[in-house]
């Protein structure tokens, strides 16, 4: 972990108190929590959109379990990227209704062709991949680089 750098922000005081209501409603132990949160989601939505960075995500699919072929078409997406799929859970919601989580871990943008595809077959209720940085930790070469300095 790297050290702990200090800031101060300077914010109108309304917008410090619905600061102050989101740190609550989302149980954060500190305003810092909150902004390091703050400042990863930011970070990883940028990464996703380059489409280039390591990222670590989760599929969520839930579809209709009789569906011809569906099943299969699953598998074989599944079976053609494995270098980018980690694991599967595959879970019965009803008589008629599956969910399968898939854990997968690449490039964001591969990871979003993968996500797109199976969210588009036939028989797909609902989609939703959840993607966060590999490798939060800045790297030795970004680390060696001086922060350069916002004006405030």
């Amino acid at each position: 972990m790297s050290d702990i750098a200090r800031f101060s922000v300077s914010v109108e005081s309304d917008l410090l108190e619905l600061f102050d209501t989101y740190c609550q409603q989302e149980q954060f132990a500190t305003r810092s929590e909150a902004v390091r949160q703050l400042i990863r989601d930011t970070l990883m939505r940028r990464a996703w959109e380059s489409g280039t960075h390591e990222v670590a995500g989760s599929l969520t699919l839930i579809y209709d379990h009789h569906r011809s072929q569906l099943r299969d078409q699953l598998v074989e997406l599944q079976h053609d990227n494995t270098d980018l799929i980690v694991a599967t859970m595959h879970a019965h919601l009803s008589h008629d209704v599956c969910m399968e989580v898939i854990a997968l871990r690449g490039p964001a943008g591969k990871l979003q062709q993968i996500a797109s595809r199976l969210k588009g077959l036939k028989g797909i209720y609902k989609g939703e991949l959840v993607m966060a940085i590999a490798h939060p930790e800045p790297s030795k070469s970004v680390a060696k680089k001086p922060p350069k300095r916002l004006p405030e």
